[in-house]
């Protein structure tokens, strides 16, 4: 369909003036008569172009501090009317409607009050009423009428009316109508989630999501499959707000293990250096050290072969050294709260490899809520921010966990929960040696992590593989003893786990026959 239709009268009515005194004049110098409210009105005025009050349209004052103004048969009847209908024609002939063509409005800036942290009376002041109403009139009406909700939309429209002698085509406005809908359907899923937490609701009748379209993806998990990246309007520094400093486009599987990544070594103790190594959304390395470049160095021994091809997350600015040691195997992404010049140079001769930089780290206690999509619905629970402090740690084993093993116990806790269950992590000397991820048995994740630091001690010229005199963690129970006599087999002389098991006075049992320090956290940290 290609029906075009005039554009003689536009109504701007806008919240983010960005470019709109440019863009009316643009219009103004097209021939287009120009109808305003309020403070838009008078920016326009101030640029110097005529504008009509809306007020002088409606014969009614704003009134109500601005809460009523647009709500009126002579604005809606201007953007609903059907040019093509008779009956339509002449009510607004007999009423004195003028037929508005445009309509231009983006909404009071709830989502920015919420933010900014403002009281619920503010909040509730910031719901825009009459911009909601008057765009989802125009978008339904758009045989006819054109809308725009987006500053980013202004030049596509004088783009449109220049290859159009001053008219729209039909397919553009369709487009803008879409825009228009996802915009007020955004912003009621903003305000009544907002309210549901304002309210304490955890589970409130009808959930809206909505998103922002960052990145057309060029395909999914796999080349079949279409995908896109949205983001949801926080500021959470991560993947969704960083900045790429360089390298290709970040595909589907880069953003979900970067940002995986990214939360786990938030997550680590950020008073020293540390670095997460991922690969398939699981850690394959994580360590601390004196140096980000020896963090790098514990991680990447961990697992070197799954290290090719992953996703590096610092907790320090990337020096050059450390860019350094990473740029001598195959990487996909780093990330790392800033990069210096050392560092920069020279990553650039690795120009597939991708580098964000997110100016900080996330609260790894910050509250949010995580959706995963199932047949005819979708689930939605609290992100796993739980934590357990040493203070919280029951022994439950005849020897207490000596200083040392205590310490690594707490890093293995730490890093069992971002690893997908069942998840089986061996730690000495504050790094991993060992992660078991994914598997349908403990004890099969016990004994491939177990399997892992063997290889890696022979890759690496070792005498006896690291997991001998290490911490281990469950993120789970468990529920035989089997999985535990496995860990202290592969060297293991420490073990935290939540407990809870109806054998655990037999895992106990075979943890003191070993003679393993052991502890419960009484919380499980299950990764699906």
């Amino acid at each position: 369909m290609t029906k075009l239709a005039p554009l003689s009268t536009a109504l701007i009515s806008v919240s983010d003036k960005t470019g709109v005194a440019e863009f009316a004049a643009a219009l103004a110098a097209r021939g287009v008569e120009l109808l305003s409210t309020g403070g838009t009105a008078d920016a326009l005025r101030k640029a110097g172009l005529a504008v009509k009050d809306v007020s002088e349209v409606t014969g009614f004052p704003e009134m109500m501090d601005g809460r009523v103004k647009t709500l009126h048969p002579r604005v809606h009847g201007g953007l609903l009317a059907l040019r093509d209908n008779p009956r339509h024609m002449a009510s607004m002939n007999a009423h004195g409607i003028p037929p508005i063509d445009l309509l231009v409005v983006n909404l009071y800036p709830f989502e920015a009050t919420v933010a900014e942290g403002a009281d619920y009376d503010r909040c509730i002041e910031n719901i825009d009423i009459g911009g909601p109403a008057m765009i989802r009139a125009a978008a339904k009406n758009h045989s006819f009428v054109t809308v725009l909700t987006d500053p980013e939309d202004y030049t596509g429209l004088l783009a449109e009316l220049d290859s159009n002698a001053g008219q729209t085509n039909y397919e553009f406005r369709q487009k803008m109508a879409q825009v228009a809908y996802g915009r007020t359907a955004s912003y009621d899923a903003a305000v009544s989630g907002w309210m549901a937490g304002a309210l304490n609701i955890p589970a409130p009748r009808r959930r809206a999501v909505a998103g922002t379209l960052a990145q057309s993806l060029r395909y999914g998990e796999n080349p079949h499959q279409n995908a896109a990246f949205y983001t949801d309007g926080s500021d959470r520094p991560g993947v969704a707000t960083a900045t790429q400093l360089q390298g290709k486009e970040l595909s589907y599987n880069n953003i979900n293990d970067t940002d995986a990544a990214f939360e786990l070594v938030a997550d680590l103790d950020p008073s020293s250096p540390a670095c997460a190594i991922i690969k398939h959304a699981n850690p394959c390395g994580v360590a601390y050290g004196s140096t980000l470049a020896q963090a790098y160095a514990h991680a990447y021994d961990c697992d070197r072969t799954s290290a090719f091809g992953g996703i590096v997350a610092l907790n320090r600015p990337l020096d050059g050294e450390t860019a350094e040691a990473i740029s001598k195997i195959f990487t996909e992404v780093v990330i790392a709260p800033g990069a210096d010049e050392d560092a920069i140079a020279i990553f650039a001769k690795k120009k597939a490899l991708r580098l964000l930089v997110t100016g900080g780290l996330p609260d790894p206690r910050a509250a949010s809520q995580v959706l995963r999509q199932v047949s005819g619905g979708f689930l939605v629970q609290d992100k796993d921010v739980g934590s357990v402090l040493a203070a919280d740690l029951k022994v439950v084993s005849k020897r207490m966990p000596t200083d040392v093993e205590l310490a690594d116990l707490m890093i293995a806790w730490k890093v069992a929960k971002h690893v997908k269950s069942n998840a089986i992590v061996y730690v000495n000397g504050a790094r991993t040696v060992g992660i078991g991820a994914g598997q349908m048995s403990r004890v099969d994740s016990t004994r491939i992590a177990a399997r892992k630091a063997e290889d890696m001690a022979e890759a690496m010229g070792l005498d006896a593989p690291l997991t001998i005199g290490s911490a281990v963690a469950s993120d789970a129970f468990f529920p035989f003893a089997d999985g535990l006599i496995a860990a202290a087999e592969a060297g293991a002389t420490a073990v935290i786990q939540p407990g809870g098991s109806v054998r655990d006075a037999e895992v106990i049992e075979a943890a003191d026959a070993a003679g393993l320090a052991m502890v419960f956290t009484g919380m499980r940290h299950f990764r699906h």
